[in-house]
């Protein structure tokens, strides 16, 4: 992947990387050699999960907290990156929130946060990225959505217009962004085996998706030589329950 010159350390930011999807994401890229920055909502679960990283991969992991609905902390988490290491080759916009109810009662509060982290919160990071990457001429940005991004369901009205809109941007960031050598896709996984919308991880969950299986969906995306673009990529568990 000819991303960087020779001999140049990869650099990527994930956000939402603490835990879930997101810790899978940040571990599979350090495993390959990256050097990689990421973000979580609170400061305990930020620092637990470098703690736990930097003992495996020193010198390669640094974490903060930020608040990825909040446009000015998402400017300084990526003006940190690039400071710290002078170049950002991937953007990961995993940071998301799920809340479930139906249309007519599920609170203004939790509509708006539902919009703001998993759906401004993608923009404000890809607005602050784009630039750096298209000084490099080259980047990748991709996208963790949902086939809750195409698929609506009962009681997912905030979480479905939050994924359809964050697949919306994508594909017109893609459109935007690849004349300047950036690549942006989105992963669409189905059910995956994690604590999110309140469910406990492993809870007969058997037949969902691992977060490790997303983690590889990303980075095989990254083996892609440059004259190739594949833009979204739906993952789904090969058995569900019927």
């Amino acid at each position: 992947m000819p991303m960087t010159s020779a001999g140049a350390e990869r650099v990527a930011l994930v956000t939402g990387g603490s835990r879930g999807i997101g810790r899978a994401i940040v571990e599979r890229l350090l495993e390959r050699g990256w050097r990689v920055f990421f973000c979580g909502r609170t400061p305990g679960s930020v620092e637990a999960a470098v703690a736990e990283l930097r003992e495996r991969y020193p010198g390669r992991v640094a974490g903060r907290a930020a608040e990825v609905g909040e446009p000015d902390q998402v400017e300084r988490l990526v003006a940190g990156v690039v400071e710290a290491a002078g170049r950002l080759d991937l953007l990961v916009n995993n940071a998301g929130a799920g809340v479930f109810a139906p249309v007519d009662e599920i609170g203004l509060e939790d509509w708006q946060r539902l919009l703001a982290t998993n759906l401004s919160g993608a923009f404000y990071a890809i607005r602050a990225a784009a630039p750096v990457m298209k000084r490099q001429g080259a980047g990748w940005i991709v996208n963790v959505a949902s086939l809750a991004a195409r698929h609506p369901m009962a009681g997912g009205a905030a979480y479905n217009a939050s994924k359809f809109g964050l697949l919306g941007l994508s594909d017109a960031a893609m459109l935007d962004l690849r004349p300047h050598g950036v690549r942006v896709a989105a992963v669409l996984p189905g059910s995956v085996d994690t604590g999110f919308g309140g469910r406990r991880a492993g809870e007969g969950s058997s037949w969902r998706l691992d977060p490790g299986d997303v983690a590889r969906a990303v980075t095989d995306l990254l083996d892609y030589p440059d004259r190739a673009l594949p833009s979204r990529l739906e993952l789904r568990p090969s058995r569900p329950p019927k």
